[in-house]
């Protein structure tokens, strides 16, 4: 049991003296005792003398006064013997003065105000004022206190609602049958005020609530009774205290109608109050009670369990106090969070409680007084971290951690870590007791955040790894048991009580230990196996019997061992989202700390084992240690309990180990998830040995079916970076060679990684397997990318001539030998031509055309067109080389937006100026015409083809040069189609130089008109007018817009918008205008020049606009 408090004896009667105890009033090192006879005692408290060993805590309460003097005595002797100079030997209290006159009745309440200096008491049924110095009455009684029964004080500092300024007032609560009497005292000033308040009945008990509540005890139940206001309210709440709204408490009913307890006349129990912490009040009545706040309103709480009624309840920071009758001599000490009776200690004939009140007994470690008759107990707090040891250790760990949420972090030496490793330990019982959601959810908590080490000891092997603190259960099953006390020693131990639990939490036995305990054997198998008489079928049915249990066993282990994985998945995600606030799992580099407390700081402090001040690269490998923890033994909880979540915890940053998920996964054939880890951790060397483990055998594996070709292996090689091209070469290999189509995707497919991968690299390591593949990348990055590099196009150049020399003729040919002279006519700018010349074999036909694209690229016009006309004969090539030489060579026409405009007799001239010259440069038909007319020696002319070329053709070949061409014996019958095309293409360059002009004198005029008459232009009074027409009619009437004076026959100036100022003014004007809206370039205000006439009784005057 809880030692919270120690009863020391301060002051007992001599036996000679026949006073008793009345009243007692402690404070700093004075103690007043108020005497039956009416004297009063004064005594000083000396500081105990510390024994030379330890008393244990309860010790004091359970023996006599005279008894402990005689312990005291003999320790002080003790002390003296050990030490060369003991120091004298100290009473606990000494006796400093007696006033016998205080009262001519017994004193029966005594307490003081401090600040005014004033004792006040209850004696003789009235209630008098005495100086606390002098103990000389100040007024005895008090007027209208006759037949007092009770009075309580209380002192708060309040703030006064008109000044705002705090002042100290003190209040003396007085109960006088149904009255309540009231007292105040302003800054020791005693107000002449006295407030009265009349209840429904007599007032058997007062208690103050706060600095304006009291609450007010009586038969019927308890009232709350505002002193400032005068209101009364009745407490309302369930059981025999909450008045009319109650019903039945515990072993009947205490109710208003005052039945009372058969055969006790009568009798009510007197009702009982005590101010809490945090605004709470606890109200008894016998054994029934009610947990209230200071407004009166009932609280949810359970009932104290008392066994029997106290006589008297009080408040002891942190602890509730009941003190049972003189009969039984003790004082109940409980927890009021639990209502957990904490201690008991035994006081011989105590009688009643004397607390501080409320202001003064939160304060911490101040203790309190009990009284006898004839006897005082001083109640010494013991050291608060004690207290949380003595309860950890024998078990109490529900206790320990109320009462370390309720103490105040000033009184603990680390309350924060105290209560941390407190709930680690509750947590770790709860797991014993088979409670692992309940366990984990109080590991994951925000103020425990237990390290993820600790609590992985609780877990096997197969979850924690090394980290287990769970020995392998076939070690404990080898241990052989030689004797049944042995046996009944093993399932002692495999069955330790709630304290033993707690205080061997490191220690660790088998999981089966763990999780079921110590199953006793049945007695009948026990029986039958040791029994070595028996037919065979027994001995069957018996081993029978025990593989079935066994079996059972097994099951249930695993059945738990499961439940306790899934419990664990949620603390493990809860510890990786711990992690993430202070480490970057992407980058494993710390995240920046904040300075607030409670924020990231925090989290680093609460995440490690080992202490926080530490240099941040030892923080940051240590935090990385712990995330690899969580993150492994995760992937351990989740193959096991749910493999296919295993997955989902490798497509985001991990620091999964790389050998356990390697093994784990091996081991349950699951190697598309390996794949997916490797990938996600950067193994990619381990990934793609995998995938080419699996993917390059001709037969599909049955262990990972999904892995097999080389499908997985190039989506795998097309996710990696540039920077990786070593891999990529070396695992691409095996793709191309058995599915080149779908290999090459690693470097013709539509992704950054392979546009940017190193080009000539490729193109080397393609050239090694394929030079088909080569061409196919190269033609990729030429046409697709773009690539100019000149090498790049020489390299596929001399590879098409490589492949046409190296194949024989078909239709693959002719399609590659169409791919080489698309290629050279496309890229004549780039590739060498002179290399180009000299790799095309000049006497195979097959390349006659390439050599004359080459020509043609070279500028070597003639020599293509003979290499079509004579040695490949093929006439529609030729006209159609002609065709695309003229629309390169064909000068840009202009173009009509940017004709410049001009006068109709410039155009004219123009017109004149454009006609075409007479002779003209000789065009590409003019070569090929006389190519077919006039041919070398050694071949015939062609006549059939030249015609076809005039007939088509005749507008483009100039009638001179033409017909000198033309043998003198062609009859002109055949020319019909060449002169009628020339005559029309003349006639229509005639027509189109005619339009042009015609459309170019009508957008003159156009021009001219905007310009002269403003067509088209807004003008004066939204009529249409402007440009230089524009006009502005001035009135007799009409003022400057700037100065207001009447315009007359001033020079004016006229704006855009038409307004008209004085010239002088226009300045002012336009800077005005200008600061609100800046007109556009070009745009200003105009003068009107020459004169103004005026006629008299006329419209007006008109002006010119110039300018």
């Amino acid at each position: 049991m809880l030692s919270a408090f120690t009863a020391r004896p301060i002051i007992e009667l001599k036996q000679r003296d026949k006073s008793r105890i009345e009243s007692v009033l402690a404070y700093d090192d004075r103690v007043l005792v108020g005497l039956n006879t009416g004297s009063l005692r004064i005594y000083r408290v000396n500081d105990p003398v510390p024994p030379s060993e330890p008393t244990p805590a309860n010790s004091a309460s359970t023996t006599q006064l005279d008894t402990e003097e005689s312990a005291s005595a003999a320790a002080t002797s003790q002390h003296v013997e050990q030490t060369p100079k003991p120091p004298p030997a100290s009473k606990p209290t000494d006796l400093l003065r007696e006033v016998e006159k205080f009262s001519t009745r017994a004193v029966e309440q005594l307490a003081r105000f401090k600040e005014a200096n004033i004792l006040v008491s209850l004696s003789n049924y009235a209630v008098s004022l005495h100086d606390l110095k002098t103990f000389e009455p100040i007024e005895s009684p008090l007027p209208r206190t006759k037949n007092a029964s009770a009075f309580a004080v209380t002192t708060n500092v309040v703030q006064d609602p008109v000044t705002g300024i705090p002042e100290m007032i003190s209040r003396l609560a007085v109960s006088v049958k149904r009255r309540l009497l009231l007292w105040s005292w302003h800054e020791s000033e005693m107000s002449p005020d006295v407030s009265e308040i009349v209840l429904a009945e007599s007032i058997r008990s007062i208690t103050w609530a706060n600095a304006t509540k009291l609450v007010c005890g009586m038969n019927s139940g308890y009232v709350i009774v505002d002193v400032e206001s005068g209101s009364v309210e009745d407490v309302v709440g369930p059981g025999a205290i909450g008045g009319a709204s109650g019903g039945q408490g515990r072993f009947g009913a205490v109710s208003a109608a005052g039945m009372g307890y058969m055969g006790l006349g009568g009798y009510m129990p007197k009702p009982l109050s005590a101010k809490l912490a945090d605004g709470e009040l606890l109200l008894a009545k016998d054994i029934n009670t009610l947990f209230i706040d200071d407004s009166g309103k009932a609280l949810e709480k359970r009932q104290v369990p008392w066994q029997a009624a106290p006589d008297a309840i009080g408040y002891s920071y942190p602890y509730i106090l009941a003190l049972q009758p003189p009969a039984k001599g003790c004082l109940e000490v409980r927890n009021p969070d639990t209502l957990s009776l904490l201690q008991t200690i035994s006081l011989p004939g105590a009688a009643s409680l004397h607390i501080p009140p409320p202001t003064v007994s939160l304060s911490h470690g101040k203790g309190f007084h009990v009284s006898s008759d004839r006897a005082v107990w001083k109640m010494e707090v013991i050291d608060y971290d004690s207290q949380v040891a003595e309860l950890v250790k024998t078990g109490k760990l529900d206790e320990a951690i109320s009462l370390l949420s309720m103490l105040e972090d000033a009184l603990l030496k680390n309350k924060t870590e105290t209560l941390r490793e407190v709930k680690m330990q509750k947590a770790e019982v709860l797991f014993r007791q088979k409670k692992y959601l309940d366990s984990m959810d109080l590991f994951n908590e925000d103020d425990v955040n237990a390290p993820p080490e600790r609590v992985l000891k609780l877990f096997p092997r197969t979850i924690a790894g090394d980290l287990s603190g769970v020995e392998d259960e076939r070690q404990d099953d080898s241990e052989p048991e030689s004797s049944n006390g042995r046996k009944a020693s093993a399932e002692h131990d495999a069955k330790p009580d709630t304290a033993e639990v707690a205080a061997s939490l490191p220690r660790a036995g088998g999981f089966a230990k763990y999780l079921m305990g110590s199953r006793k054997p049945n007695p009948e198998t026990a029986s039958i196996a040791s029994s070595k008489k028996g037919a065979d079928d027994d001995v069957a049915t018996s081993k029978a019997k025990v593989q079935d249990e066994l079996a059972q066993q097994e099951k249930e282990k695993e059945k738990d061992l499961m439940a306790a994985v899934l419990a664990l998945n949620g603390y493990l995600a809860g510890a990786r989202t711990r992690l993430q606030r202070v480490i970057d799992p992407a980058t494993g580099k710390l995240k920046p700390r904040k300075s607030q407390s409670g924020s990231t700081e925090e989290a680093f402090k609460t995440l490690l084992l080992s202490s926080p001040d530490e240099s941040d690269e030892q923080l940051e490998r240590e935090l990385q240690a712990t995330y690899k923890t969580v993150d492994t033994s995760l992937f351990r909880a989740f193959m096991y309990s749910r493999p296919t979540l295993a997955s989902s915890l490798f497509r985001i940053p991990n620091f999964c180990d790389p050998d356990v998920v390697n093994e784990r996964l091996v081991e349950h054939n699951r190697f598309n998830e390996l794949v997916d880890f490797f990938y996600g951790k950067k193994l990619h060397r381990q990934a793609l040995d995998l995938l080419r483990r699996f993917g390059s055998p001709d037969e599909p594996d049955e262990a990972a079916p999904g892995l097999y070709g080389p499908q997985r292996t190039v989506m795998y090689l097309q996710g990696l970076p540039p920077e990786m091209i070593d891999v990529i070469l070396e695992f691409s290999e095996w793709t191309l060679r058995k599915d080149p189509e779908l290999g090459m995707e690693v470097f013709l497919a539509d992704s950054e990684n392979a546009e940017t991968l190193p080009r000539d690299r490729v193109v080397a390591f393609l050239d090694g397997i394929d030079i088909g593949l080569e061409i196919r990348y190269l033609e990729h990055i030429i046409t697709e990318l773009n690539d100019m590099t000149p090498d790049f196009h020489n390299l596929l150049m001399e590879l098409y001539i490589r492949q046409l020399l190296e194949k024989d003729n078909g239709e693959e040919w002719d399609a590659l030998m169409a791919r080489l002279v698309r290629f050279l006519m496309e890229s004549k700018q780039i590739i060498s031509l002179g290399r180009a010349r000299n790799l095309i074999p000049r006497d195979d036909p097959r390349f006659y055309e390439a050599q004359a694209v080459v020509l043609s690229n070279m500028g070597q016009h003639r020599q293509a067109l003979m290499i079509y006309v004579f040695k490949m004969q093929d006439y529609a090539k030729a006209e159609e080389y002609c065709n695309r030489i003229h629309k390169t060579q064909e000068p840009q026409a202009p173009t009509p937006g940017r004709m410049q405009l001009s006068s109709p007799a410039a155009e004219d001239k123009s017109t004149a100026q454009q006609q075409p010259a007479p002779e003209e440069k000789p065009s590409i038909y003019h070569t090929l015409l006389s190519l077919y007319l006039t041919p070398p020696p050694e071949h015939p002319p062609n006549l059939g083809p030249a015609l076809d070329l005039l007939s088509k053709h005749g507008s483009r070949l100039p009638a001179t040069s033409t017909l000198s061409l033309v043998p003198d014996t062609l009859p002109v019958a055949q020319l019909e189609s060449y002169f009628r095309g020339r005559m029309r293409s003349a006639n229509s360059a005639v027509n189109e130089t005619r339009v042009v002009a015609g459309l170019r004198k009508a957008a003159f005029f156009a021009s001219e008109s905007r310009l002269f008459l403003g067509d088209g232009i807004p003008g004066a009074g939204g009529q249409q007018g402007g440009g230089r027409n524009r006009r502005v009619v001035i009135a007799e009437e009409r003022v400057c817009g700037v100065c207001h004076k009447r315009l007359g026959g001033s020079v004016v100036a006229v704006f855009p918008d038409n307004a008209v100022v004085h010239y002088a003014c226009m300045k002012n004007r336009a800077a005005g205008s200008a600061r609100a809206m800046s007109p556009p370039p070009g745009e200003g205000a105009r003068s009107v020049s020459g004169s103004v006439s005026v006629r008299s009784g006329g419209v007006g005057a008109w002006g010119r606009v110039g300018g």
